[in-house]
This record gives C-alpha cells, structure tokens and sequence, in this order.
C-alpha cells in the first residue's frame, strides 16, 4: 500500500492489496456524504438514479455493478433509508416506528425500541450522498469504506486492524435496517463497524448469504491492510486451510508457536 502523502491514500492500490490478500469478490466501495447536491453532482461520471431505491441498492450499484451513483433524499423509498445517513428527521414520527408494528416488531413499544437502537447520521448537514468503486478514485477521500466479506475473510481483516494498537471491538445488531450497524454508525462515529446484512439488505440489495459487510474509514482500511500483511509473513492468512480435526494438533500449533 502506497500513501501519496501523510494524509493522502493511494485508493487503487489499498484496493489491489486488498483483494490479494483476501480475495474478495465483490468491489469495495467508497460512501461520500455532500453538504449540496451540486457538490455531488460535480463527482466524475456520476449517475442518477431515475426510479425509487432503497439506500441498499444504490451501495450494490457501486459495489455489484462498479457503478458511480449520486441520490438525495428524493431518490429513497422513505424516510427509514433517508434518516440513516442524515438526509431526513429523526423527529417523533420517525421514532414511533409504526410502519414496523406487526411486521418486524409485535408492539408500538418494540419497534421504538428498535428505532430508538439505531446509529444514524445527525440530519441537517448534509443533502446528498455518492458512493463509487474506491479504486475508481472519484470520491477522494471518501468518508468511509465498505467491504463484503465471508466470515472467513472477514475475521483475518479484524485481525490485521488488531495487530497493532489492539482494542476489543465491540458491535451491536439492531436486526431490520442494519445499514445503521455498518455505514450508519461508521458515518456517525468513524470507527471501524461490522453488520451482518438484514432482510432488506439481501432482498434488495442483492447482498449474498455468505457476506458480512465492513465499514471504515480509508486510514483503518489502509491500517488493516499493514496489519494482514504481518501477519501473512507470520503464516496467517486467507484461506485459512483446514487442519483435520482428528489430526495431532502438535505439529500445526508448532508452525506458529514453537519458536515464540
């Protein structure tokens, strides 16, 4: 991974580390937030939509399709997608939730619950949002990145944010609308964010069972990749092999720790 300068990442190349050491099949993508809709318009050959979406199928445009895609809150479906990234209130109506009582939640209580759980972008900064293939280098910088992984890649890419500067990360799962677990609460906080995809994520966004989704900003990305490199040196890479499980455990564990 090459950095231009002290705050300036090469996004193509984090991209071509990336896919080397975890062969992912699905592009990683950047999430941009714009104060003006001009402002995301003036992004290189940036689309617009010309129907209804939810905020799911924009991100799979950019990361299933490799497309460059624009949208204010006139582009969403309703105020669920809008109020995660900050394009509409939070306000009483929102929090009530009653579109999800008797479907996702059995009560008035649940659902606000839930709604109340979830980690959104603050409304009244921002009037739109792009998101791009990061190796396109059309959102420079991005705010944060997003990555689709198995379970198997996923954990070595903890591991590589983990190898230095260690702490425990700790996520949550509000279940329906977990775009709020990945890129809601990266947006909000800027800290590294694991989801596991919801209902909506998967029927419309045609996100694969197999697939977790990642958000984090380009230097943690850019971090992980320092950290997986280490750890490949070490012998700890994606794929990880199976062992057996009726091996004699001894000779495997030696290969990582016996000299240590």
């Amino acid at each position: 991974m090459q950095q231009q300068s002290a705050d300036r990442i090469d996004l193509a190349g984090l991209v071509a580390d990336l896919n080397s050491l975890l062969r992912l099949k699905t592009n990683v993508i950047g999430m941009k937030l714009f104060a003006s809709v001009a402002e995301m318009e003036a992004i290189p050959k940036i689309r617009r939509p010309n129907a209804i979406h939810t905020t799911d199928q924009i991100v799979s445009m950019a990361a299933r399709l490799g497309w460059t895609v624009g949208i204010t809150a006139d582009d969403l479906v309703g105020a669920q997608c809008r109020a995660v990234i900050g394009l509409s209130p939070q306000d009483e109506k929102w929090l009530a939730g009653e579109n999800y009582v008797g479907v996702w939640h059995g009560t008035a209580e649940d659902a606000r619950k839930r709604q109340e759980a979830l980690d959104v972008v603050p409304f009244g900064h921002y009037q739109a949002l792009a998101v791009s293939p990061l190796a396109s280098g059309r959102l420079d910088p991005p705010d944060i990145c997003l990555v689709y992984a198995t379970p198997g890649q996923m954990i070595i890419l903890i591991n590589g944010l983990q190898y230095t500067g260690y702490k425990k990360f700790e996520w949550g799962v509000v279940g329906e609308t977990a775009c709020a677990d990945s890129w809601g609460r990266a947006l909000k906080t800027g800290e590294p964010s694991l989801s596991l995809p919801c209902y909506a994520e998967r029927r419309y966004g045609g996100v694969p069972d197999e697939e977790m989704l990642m958000a984090l900003k380009p230097s943690h990305l850019a971090k992980a990749i320092v950290g997986m490199k280490a750890l490949a040196k070490n012998g700890l890479r994606y794929p990880i092999p199976p062992y057996g499980i009726q091996s004699d455990v001894r000779a495997g564990m030696g290969v990582s720790y016996a000299k240590k």
